[in-house]
């Protein structure tokens, strides 16, 4: 009993502090070693896809590797600081803090596993036009948390889209493959209206 009561409080600890178990990541069998690579290949952002994907059972390529290797590509980060509230003097004291990621992941001969895909996300903050110093402090935790959202965003993202593929049994297929073309149904003739039928009715 003691240890179930334990196990109990660990899992609420751990869910209440935003930690939840995943499944592993679904890719296809064929897919190579993933890459992260981006423009600021030294990005928080970066560092926290790596990890993801091992968490999640995804295996990393080396960084320096030449050899083939499917490679998940941040084409963009965009930030910015949206004025949301103003004070009696009109000088900006909230805002909305805006974090966007433009992304695509391709296989290793370069056609698209999955498409380039935009996740915007946001948070707002305050800041006192006379507190500079703690209104810093406060975007630089938020702007911390945001790159973790985003990571974890873009995993759910890969996997979502993948998973739908594959269960429509579509999974995005390679250059020089030809997908198979179902045999379009003949249509059913509707039935004929009796002479003495009032039609609308």
């Amino acid at each position: 009993m003691t240890r179930f009561l334990l196990a109990l409080v660990l899992t609420a600890t751990l869910a209440g502090c935003g930690f939840h178990l995943r499944n592993k990541l679904m890719l296809p069998a064929d897919t190579a070693a993933v890459q992260v690579v981006s423009t600021a290949p030294y990005s928080e952002l970066v560092k926290l896809l790596r990890r993801g994907l091992q968490a999640s059972g995804a295996q990393l390529a080396d960084p320096d590797s030449t050899g083939p290797a499917s490679q998940l590509q941040v084409l963009s980060e965009r930030w910015g600081d949206l004025p949301i509230a103003i004070d009696a003097q009109g000088r900006a004291q909230e805002y909305s803090l805006r974090y966007a990621v433009i992304f695509i992941f391709r296989r290793e001969d370069g056609s698209e596993l999955v498409p380039q895909q935009v996740i915007e996300l946001s948070r707002d903050y305050v800041s006192p036009p006379t507190d500079a110093t703690g209104t810093t402090t406060e975007r630089e935790i938020l702007a911390d948390e945001l790159r973790r959202e985003m990571s974890a965003s873009i995993m759910r993202r890969i996997d979502s889209v993948v998973r739908a593929e594959l269960e429509h049994g579509r999974a995005p297929a390679k250059p020089g493959t030809t997908p198979a073309v179902t045999p379009a149904a003949t249509p059913t003739p509707a039935p004929a209206v009796p002479a003495d039928v009032p039609q609308g009715h």
